[in-house]
C-alpha cells in the first residue's frame, strides 16, 4: 500500500543546514587523497613508460611533469601522501586500541594530522 504521508514527513538535514566538524573533514580528506595518490601514482607511470618508449616522447611528458602545473601536483601530491599515511596511522591507533575515540582528543588528532602533514612536506622539500 502506497504511503499517502510521504509529502508530510520531514526531509533530512541537506549540507546548507550541516555544519562541518573537524573529524568529518578530515574523514572526507582521507578519502580524497586516497583517491588523488592513485592519479599521482598513474602520472608516475605514465612517466616511467614514457622513459621506457623513447627519447621524444619522455620529452613532452618529462616537461610537463617539471612545468609549474607539473610541481604543484607533484607538491600537493606529497602533501597528500603525508596527510593520508598520518591519517592511516590514526585509524590503526583508533581501531587497535579502542582509545582516542572522545571528541575533544579527535579533534586533536585531526587538527595533528593536518599540522603534521604539512610540516612533513615542508621537511620533504627542503631535503629533496
Amino acid at each position: 500500500m502506497a504511503d499517502v504521508n510521504r509529502g508530510n514527513r520531514p526531509l533530512s538535514p541537506h549540507l546548507t543546514i550541516y555544519k562541518p566538524q573537524l573529524t568529518s573533514v578530515t574523514s572526507i580528506f582521507t578519502r580524497i587523497t586516497g583517491n588523488a595518490l592513485i592519479v599521482a601514482a598513474l602520472l608516475t607511470v605514465w612517466w616511467f613508460l614514457a622513459a621506457a618508449t623513447s627519447a621524444e616522447y619522455f620529452a613532452v611528458v618529462d616537461g610537463l611533469v617539471t612545468s609549474v602545473l607539473g610541481d604543484i601536483v607533484m607538491t600537493l601530491s606529497l602533501w597528500a601522501l603525508w596527510y593520508h599515511a598520518l591519517a592511516g596511522l590514526r585509524h590503526l591507533y583508533w581501531d587497535n586500541t579502542g582509545r582516542g575515540l572522545e571528541v575533544d582528543f579527535a579533534e586533536k588528532l585531526g587538527l595533528a594530522v593536518i599540522g603534521g602533514s604539512l610540516v612533513l612536506t615542508i621537511l620533504t622539500l627542503l631535503v629533496i
